[in-house]
């Protein structure tokens, strides 16, 4: 990879944003209400960043975004991030938040107690307030201690942690997370 580079590429839940540079991947953008507004965010996020084609790393990242904001299961685990200026508690983070299986959660809390940070919990929420790589580092799993599973950080634009945790299958049958207190599944209604 050479240079900043970014492209909006479509999703089932509209045009995403991803943006590139030497070291990796620098973040990625959720739809925006707009398109124009997507675009507009990147450009204020990454001001050096040109469009450009995706090299082949980051095209295989757009389209492991691209499958599970359809539902399916992919493996983005391998997606180089460029963490330069991210706070180190941050990358930790992000780093440990890679690892929470799809279609399962945690809280804050349950992420600073495995952090051995416990008494960190107000800052392992903005560390994922400020998560520059959606989907890629899956703050959708981590929610607050009650359960509230609305807005995600500035990046996700206008998806909802609840719309990305529903798409992964979280609080379906026989899963256990702290989503199926949120949403449990309603029972069989008798017929007759």
């Amino acid at each position: 990879m050479s240079g900043r580079g970014y492209t909006v590429f479509d999703t089932a839940v509209g045009r995403c944003g991803i943006a590139w540079g030497e070291l990796g991947l620098l973040g990625v953008q959720l739809p925006e209400a707009r398109e124009i507004e997507t675009r507009r965010r990147l450009f204020r996020l990454f001001p050096d960043a040109r469009e450009l084609r995706p090299p082949p790393e980051i095209h295989s990242a757009i389209d492991g975004i691209a499958a599970l904001l359809r539902g399916k299961a992919a493996d983005l685990s391998d997606v180089r991030l460029d963490m330069t200026g991210i706070p180190p508690f941050n990358a930790r983070v992000y780093e440990f938040t890679r690892t929470i299986p799809r279609g399962e959660t945690m809280t804050y809390g349950e992420v600073a107690s495995r952090l051995r940070a416990s008494g960190a919990v107000h800052s392992v929420s903005q560390a994922i307030a400020k998560n520059p790589f959606m989907i890629i580092v899956p703050c959708h799993r981590v929610l607050e201690a009650g359960g509230y599973a609305d807005r995600i950080s500035a990046n996700s634009g206008s998806i909802s942690k609840r719309r990305l945790l529903s798409l992964e299958g979280a609080g379906s049958p026989g899963s256990k997370t702290l989503f199926d207190v949120l949403l449990p599944v309603a029972p069989p209604r008798p017929q007759g």
